[in-house]
This record gives C-alpha cells, sequence and structure tokens, in this order.
C-alpha cells in the first residue's frame, strides 16, 4: 500500500502542477495558481514523506468550504452547451476544489493510519 500512496502522490503532484498551467488564461489565475500550487507542494511533500497530519486536514476543509462557496446558484453542468458560462465556470471549478480535497483527505488518511506518508 506504501507505494501505491507514493504512486498516486507523485502523479497528483504531475496533475495539480499541470491544472495550475491550464489557468492561463483565466480571470483570476493567481488565485488558481496558488489554490492548485499548493495542492502540488502538498502532494510532493506527501511524496517525501515530509508532511505532517494537520496539513491535508487544514488543506481538504479549506478546498470543501472554498468548492461550497464557488458551487453555482444553478447547476448547468461542465460543458458550454448554451448554459450560463458563469454558472459553467463556478460549477467546474467547484469540482476541481472537490477533488483537491479528496486527495487531501487520501494523504491524512495514509499519515493517520501508518503515522508517516
Amino acid at each position: 500500500m506504501r507505494l501505491f500512496s507514493k504512486i498516486i502522490s507523485a502523479v497528483f503532484t504531475i496533475l495539480f502542477i499541470w491544472a495550475a498551467f491550464l489557468q492561463y488564461n483565466d480571470p483570476d489565475a493567481m488565485l488558481w495558481y496558488f489554490i492548485y500550487g499548493l495542492a502540488a507542494i502538498a502532494s510532493f511533500l506527501f511524496l517525501m514523506e515530509k508532511m505532517v497530519l494537520i496539513v491535508p486536514v487544514i488543506l481538504s476543509f479549506a478546498y470543501l468550504l472554498s468548492a461550497y462557496m464557488f458551487w453555482p446558484e444553478h447547476f448547468e453542468g461542465v460543458s458550454i452547451d448554451g448554459g450560463n458560462i458563469n454558472n459553467i465556470e463556478h460549477a467546474r471549478e467547484s469540482l476541481g476544489l472537490i477533488i483537491n480535497a479528496l486527495v487531501m483527505l487520501f494523504y491524512a488518511w495514509r499519515i493517520k493510519k501508518v503515522g508517516k506518508a
């Protein structure tokens, strides 16, 4: 299971860096660079077995709270099919934050279960 955790954290380190990169054309790109950059750093710390339990716990809470705050008033999906672009954008952002939160919860669970990453 330890190897599996390392593979997951390596994959998510790369995916979070890629997600941050993809924000270059977003009006609030700096916010998303920070959000995904923080997740990438946390994933790398987990990979290197340098993360303490409180970090993923706080990050998962912050990501879930942010997902709730960003959630659109009217969910219209995530693809642009004639819906309100703001609702679609907020849905995408919220779902990205939920993914971040789930990954951080996985890290917290592994640290708690094993005592180390």
